[in-house]
């Protein structure tokens, strides 16, 4: 049996991950295999399939990458930004460059292939979730997190490539031989309204209903919808017109998690990203033993330590974290330039290891010559170019270089700090910044002992805090790839040179810092690269009639 290289004929055509599909020829039932009346004839399984959505079906060739987004795989999505640099590249480096190509896309197209074939699933389930016995209390809960997964692979969809198809809810079958319909890309909007009225419809059927942390609830539904129409507000989706109602809509929607009064932000930053289940976690990827992820601290840790350096965060960044008082770090002020990781922000010590920062058993050391994490050390094919490592996500308790230690940190999709950043930068552009704006930033900046902002802003001066502000707190959280495209400011931010420091060892013991450039030729084409492009595989597929992203 064959299926066709293209996801979208997955989505029509492909095999029901359980075993949906049967065909004459094949007489007899594998052992590994459960039927189809077995699944929705059993109430566990049934709920087994509905919770395996959250994690995707993976594979060799099918892209089918686990979760929502790219997480904790050995490069980051940060790393595609103006954040971190990989040390080893990892398809990561022509990105940064500007030549991505629909038929060089890297892991970057696997979005496109892993969403499709997941809302087929979740259509497949919808077909047969009735059939299920179990009582109507126990149906509308799975019916709404299906509802919540379709529209959150449809929100993927749309943040990576715009305007996308929409599948609806059929299923397509090896018998269907017309799949034009499903090569139709909707406009963005249109796109984005879909996904709304999935989320209407997931949150009645998920209210007072309790769920693991790692599912979608009904909190979820409405945080995730508030991401959505900020999305729908933003520039690049309105094609530059300011459309007051939009960003009303996206406050509103905001402040519906926040009136929940569920959710509070979690008293210590640092910790916050390696424990599950704070008072901040609205919808995570949930990690045990048995199904870990990458290693976080082997993969991202120095290489003096064993580690093999990863994700490694930019200059371009680290200037970004203010100094404590809430000025901005100067390198033209000489006594910051010569103590430049002095009087920082507290996010930053939490996030980032640079030269002197205290780590496990001694202070890193990425100074020349000599350091131990620098070129001169263990290891120096895994030499951080950038002259940092992150520290966000690692648990210090864990070892370094075990290979059997499990890391199973949570990844988490939406957290109320982030809710409260979408309601504060929706309501300036709707109303100005009000008093309900500082309330949300200085809530935030509170948390991790920051001042609060200056009082008299203007809005345009607003907007550049709370982006700065969002570029902080969210560093490494896939957030910032797509808040530059969304802002239209991509053109200026990923065109500046990835930004290293050069710490140099003085004969009396002293540090001199040099900015050097970690990653050259970094390229935006803002006539193309603010949406992915569709993989050229699927646009031979379906016979040409995909369109593609302008400029590819």
């Amino acid at each position: 049996m064959k299926t066709k290289n293209i996801s979208l004929i997955l989505v029509a055509a492909g095999f029901a991950a359980l075993g949906a599909c049967k065909k004459d020829f094949l007489q007899t039932t594998p052992t590994s295999i459960i039927t189809d009346a077995a699944v929705w004839g059993d109430s566990s399984l049934a709920e087994a399939y509905v919770t395996g959505r959250y994690i995707g079906v993976g594979g060799n060739n099918d892209g089918g990458k686990p979760g929502f987004g790219r997480a904790f795989e050995d490069a980051w999505m940060s790393s595609v930004t103006d954040e971190s640099v990989v040390v080893w590249d990892n398809n990561t480096w022509f990105v940064q460059q500007g030549a991505l190509t629909p038929d060089r896309t890297g892991w970057m197209s696997d979005t496109w292939i892993r969403s499709y074939r997941s809302i087929r699933e979740v259509n497949y389930a919808f077909q047969n979730i009735d059939k299920v016995p179990m009582s109507a209390y126990g149906k509308d809960r799975l019916k709404g997190e299906l509802h919540f997964i379709r529209a959150y692979r449809y929100f993927d969809l749309i943040r990576n490539f715009g305007d996308v198809p929409l599948v609806g809810d059929r299923v397509y079958n090896l018998e269907d031989t017309n799949f034009d319909s499903l090569f139709v890309r909707k406009p963005v909007q249109e796109a984005i309204q879909y996904a709304i009225s999935e989320l209407d419809a997931a949150a009645p059927l998920m209210q007072d209903k309790s769920y693991p942390i790692g599912r979608g609830s009904y909190a979820a539904a409405l945080a995730l919808k508030a991401r959505l129409l900020l999305y729908a507000a933003s520039p690049l989706y309105t094609k530059g017109v300011n459309d007051k109602a939009k960003w009303t809509a996206a406050a509103n929607a905001a402040k519906a998690v926040m009136d929940l009064h569920k959710f509070s932000l979690y008293n210590n930053y640092k910790t916050l990203f390696t424990i599950s289940g704070t008072t901040e976690d609205i919808f995570e990827r949930v990690y045990s033993p048995t199904n870990e992820h990458t290693n976080l601290e082997l993969v991202n840790g120095p290489n003096g330590y064993g580690g093999w350096g990863g994700n490694t965060p930019m200059q371009n960044l680290v200037d970004d974290y203010e100094m404590a008082d809430g000025s901005r770090f100067d390198w033209n002020n000489p006594v910051q330039k010569a103590n430049p990781y002095q009087n920082r922000d507290p996010r930053f010590y939490a996030s980032i290891l640079y030269n002197g920062a205290p780590y496990r058993t001694r202070n890193v050391e990425t100074f020349l010559p000599g350091g131990k994490d620098s070129k001169d050390g263990n290891g120096n094919w895994n030499t951080s170019p950038t002259g940092y490592y992150v520290r966000k996500y690692i648990n210090e308790s864990n070892p370094v270089e075990n290979p059997n230690q499990t890391a199973y940190q949570p990844w988490k999709y939406l957290r109320y700090a982030e809710v409260l950043l979408n309601y504060a930068e929706a309501q300036n552009e709707a109303a100005g910044p009000d008093g309900s704006v500082y309330d949300a930033i200085n809530a935030i900046r509170f948390r991790s002992n920051m001042p609060e902002l200056p009082k008299g802003l203007s809005a345009d001066s607003m907007r550049s805090r709370i982006r700065n502000e969002r570029r902080i707190e969210m560093a490494f959280e896939e957030q910032r790839y797509f808040d530059v495209r969304r802002w239209k400011i991509a053109e200026t931010t990923e065109n500046i040179p990835a930004y290293g420091i050069l710490p140099s060892k003085q004969s009396d013991g002293s540090i001199v810092y040099t900015k050097i450039i970690a990653l050259a030729n970094r390229k935006f084409d803002k006539a193309k690269n603010y949406w992915v492009p569709i993989p050229q595989s699927e646009i031979n597929s379906s016979g040409k009639k995909l369109r593609q992203n302008d400029g590819y």
